[in-house]
């Protein structure tokens, strides 16, 4: 039940004009197809950050705040166990400690014994009991959690950037751009990137009440490695705002100004800080974080992002390696078993499919709903027991596809059968959920029902954009070396692909699944090298193809060549 790509090309909503002639055309076409007509749209300056102060609950948080330093009081920042709540409570921790705050220290919930988010079990847990807690990431949907917090006498702020549901927790301060009506242009920025303005709206607060008196203010820019970790791992979209503090991040760990931990998970990584992009953060520094907090403890990875000492860093940068490699090799079981289970007839019909295996690990269900999401090009959500001792609850997790808002769904759900789902939240394309056991059956069905109403045959074709063919002469390293810099690519602002007609003059693999290709442009006779991973299942390619592929650097042993890399073929 694999879904068959189609090949679709980026229309174009203008012409680019007044780009300098050291753009390359295709460049532009590039930022063309994406909605950048004009280079004002493509320079990423900071100064051009939407302002703090849109948004909303801001003026009450930061007035918590400076009360909370002014008296000393103790300040408990409430993290999650992504790479986005990671990078979010090391923001938060550094910020404040910069910002005059004595008494700041960290809590992140296990998600076996507190579940998510600031819950009343993770309230009850925490010794001694703070004055404040500052959620990050997390607790738009945390309403027992924030009552239990206040009949303690603990005053809360909710930093957040889910989507909220009916019934709103009585923090004393929320600050999140999606809640109703809050005027914030971008609904976009991550939970790290709630935190950052938070202390950019603090600081202009503290500078006005004359607080730094005739002394240096601090400069929090130092935080924005972070940011960028935090919002590219967590896939939100990279629209204008995101990108600019994207590439002030990447600037940053690009000329060796990052903090210790990203330094030393970008080396654990094999990566080179020198040519980091928004790929190298989200396919390999952001899952070494998230690991943690998939199988062990999400603390391993703050401490990692919250020390200064490079060797203590790399220490932790080397157990999170071994927890990601586990993690990888559990993956890999997992999903060769939910592979199986989807080509059985109970779900080879299935619109919205959900899967169940009572021998999965919570922690990593929801990249098996990942990758069967990209295999089938269908809204998938699996689940495993929430606890290592009972199967009686499950905890879900889902992803979806376009065109199909998965909180949505998963609200109709429940209006429709109410009770059959406990609790549920997310966004458009990735949610959380938990069940009964027992009810699981009946929800499979509700969801497969929910996503037959709501996804056409049209939305259930799995489409491939490009943006067209490279000419002939276009296969430079000056080009490559624009199309990698130009802009922080990522999700909803995607990297550019191209497609061609090639022939295939020699081909050979690398290891077990990959394959090493000479490809000829028929148009001028020139042959170039490629490369294409985990695509080689003992077939061997057409010898007339089209290829879709990035143009990007090989660079082998200090020589830098172009090499293009395939993400599809099919015979031409």
């Amino acid at each position: 039940m694999t879904a068959r790509l189609h090949l679709q090309r980026r229309g174009l909503p203008g012409e680019p004009t007044g780009w300098g002639h050291d753009v390359h055309p295709v460049l532009q076409r590039v930022f063309a197809a994406r909605g950048v007509l004009d280079p004002m749209q493509a320079e990423h300056r900071l100064s051009r950050m939407l302002p703090p102060q849109a948004l909303g609950g801001m003026d009450r948080a930061v007035a918590l705040l400076i009360e909370a330093i002014a008296g000393d009081r103790s300040i408990l920042i409430a993290g999650d166990y992504d790479c986005d709540g990671a990078t979010g409570s090391a923001v938060a921790m550094r910020g404040l400690r910069m910002l005059g705050a004595k008494h700041v220290n960290y809590a992140v919930p296990n998600r076996f014994v507190h579940g998510y988010g600031l819950s009343p079990a993770l309230v009850e847990s925490l010794q001694p009991k703070p004055r404040l807690i500052v959620t990050v990431d997390n607790g738009v949907a945390s309403v027992a959690g924030v009552a239990t917090a206040k009949a303690l006498g603990i005053d809360v702020i909710v930093t957040d950037h889910h989507l909220p549901g009916e019934q709103l927790p009585q923090a004393d301060a929320i600050v999140n751009p999606n809640l109703a009506g809050d005027g914030f242009p971008s609904k976009a920025l991550a939970g790290v990137g709630v935190m950052f303005y938070l202390l950019l709206a603090l600081r202009a607060r503290m500078r006005e009440l004359r607080a730094f008196g005739d002394g240096q203010e601090p400069d929090l820019s130092v935080l924005l490695d972070l940011v960028a970790l935090g919002t590219v791992a967590d896939l939100v979209p990279l629209d204008y705002n995101n990108r600019v503090l994207v590439e002030a991040g990447l600037k940053r760990l690009r000329s060796g100004r990052g903090c210790a931990g990203i330094v030393a998970l970008v080396e654990a990584s094999q990566r080179s800080l020198a040519t980091l992009c928004p790929s190298d953060l989200g396919y390999a520094i952001g899952p070494r974080l998230n690991a943690a907090g998939r199988l062990e403890d999400m603390r391993i990875g703050v401490e990692c992002l919250l020390t200064d000492d490079p060797g203590l860093a790399r220490r932790y940068a080397q157990q999170l390696s071994a927890i990601n490699q586990e993690r990888r090799d559990l993956q890999a079981a997992m999903v060769a078993e939910a592979e199986a289970m989807v080509g059985q007839a109970m779900h080879t019909d299935a619109v919205g499919v959900a899967l169940y295996e009572p021998s999965w690990h919570a922690g990593v269900v929801g990249l098996v709903a990942s990758k069967l999401k990209e295999r089938l090009h269908r809204p998938v959500i699996a689940f495993a027991p929430a606890s290592e001792d009972s199967q009686e609850d499950l905890r879900g997790s889902a992803r979806s596809i376009a065109g199909f808002h998965m909180r949505d769904a998963l609200a109709l759900i429940d209006a429709r059968h109410p009770g059959l789902i406990e609790r549920f939240g997310g966004h458009a394309m990735a949610a959380g959920l938990s069940l009964k056991a027992v009810d699981y059956p009946r929800f499979a069905e509700a969801f497969d029902a929910v996503a037959r109403e709501n996804l056409s045959e049209e939305a259930l074709k799995a489409m491939l954009f490009t943006d067209g063919e490279l000419p002939p002469g276009a296969f430079t390293l000056d080009l490559a070396r624009q199309l990698r810099y130009a802009a922080p690519w990522g999700q909803a602002f995607p990297e550019p692909l191209f497609d061609n007609l090639f022939e295939c003059v020699q081909w050979k693999t690398m290891g077990e699944k990959h394959l090493r290709l000479s490809l000829r442009d028929p148009r001028d006779g020139f042959v170039h090298e490629a490369v294409m991973f985990n695509a080689y299942d003992g077939t061997p390619p057409p010898g007339s193809l089209r290829a879709a592929y990035e143009l990007t650097i090989n660079d082998w042993q200090g020589r830098e060549s172009v090499r293009l890399l395939l993400r599809h073929i099919e015979p031409a």
